[in-house]
């Protein structure tokens, strides 16, 4: 009931984050979804990608430090309060939210949630056990986002 996430530590100057992407690119990895948080010095590159295996190690080669974490994919509702009924199930199993992040469904009235927590195994049970769909797959993942360009 989980998926993998990789996390690439780049440093915060022009080009870096699209070596990431031509790599992954040249070695047919698709990337399902992502975020990117920078401080002055580095950024974090959170990824879900068709290949999570393949990607560290080619990542690797090319001297990038990268790691490999379970995280939760969740479909929600795509309304008011959708976000908020997941989050009570996981404070009251005391589970912690290290970081998460969001994407508008392809389905109608859904959106997609990633989350890191403390306390996974408690976590994907809660949410399991309150009929909240869980999304096992990276492609499965993929099915449910889309992006809006204006």
């Amino acid at each position: 009931m989980v998926v993998k996430q990789l996390s690439v530590f780049l440093e915060n100057t022009p080009g870096r984050l699209r070596a990431v992407t031509s790599v992954l690119a040249e070695n047919n990895v698709n990337i399902r979804a992502l975020t990117l948080a920078d401080t002055s010095d580095f950024g974090v590159l959170r990824l879900i990608v068709d290949k999570p295996e393949l990607a560290v190690i080619i990542l690797k080669e090319k001297n990038f430090t990268v790691k490999l974490a379970d995280v939760i994919a969740v479909e929600m509702d795509d309304t008011p309060g959708g976000l908020d009924n997941v989050l009570e199930v996981l404070d009251t199993r005391e589970v912690n939210i290290e970081y998460m992040y969001a994407f508008m469904g392809a389905k109608p009235k859904k959106a997609l949630v990633i989350f890191r927590v403390d306390k996974l195994e408690e976590a994907v049970e809660s949410l399991k056990a309150k009929g909240i769909r869980l999304i096992v797959t990276e492609e499965e993942a993929a099915d449910l986002i889309y992006y809006c360009w204006d």
